[in-house]
């Protein structure tokens, strides 16, 4: 069985609206043109050169909580003798505990080391404030 064939005035038209419709489509693929490209890398470097070079290498001063020397309890259980560790290894005056779904106060203290604990007294997170 043959199927009729569509009139070639018919062809035209459809063939030219696809073709149409594909140029259009493929151009707004695009994207920036390489200077703007270049640019724009060109901005981050030198935000990020200038952010290292503003950076501060020196340790806080005593008396001053450093979340970072205590990093390494965080997978660790909780214990008491482990909280008086924290306190002496980060320069904290106060620690506190934070359990789950605990309130708590929102004020920052400079020199208060937070312990974050999960439902099974393992630490989720170290933190100053």
């Amino acid at each position: 069985m043959q199927f009729p064939s569509t009139p070639r005035a018919l062809r035209r038209p459809a063939a030219l609206i696809a073709t149409t419709a594909l140029v259009l489509l493929l151009g707004a693929c695009k994207g920036p043109p390489p200077e703007e490209q270049d640019q724009v890398l060109d901005q981050a470097q030198q935000a990020a050169q200038a952010a290292a070079a503003d950076a501060d290498p020196t340790p806080p001063p005593p008396g001053s909580c450093d979340a970072s020397q205590v990093q390494g309890l965080v997978g660790q259980t909780y214990s008491d003798a482990m909280q008086a560790q924290a306190k002496e290894d980060a320069g904290a005056n106060d620690v506190r505990l934070l359990k789950p779904n605990q309130p708590i106060t929102m004020e920052f203290i400079g020199e208060r080391l937070n312990i974050e604990v999960d439902d099974k007294g393992v630490i989720s997170g170290v933190r100053c404030g």
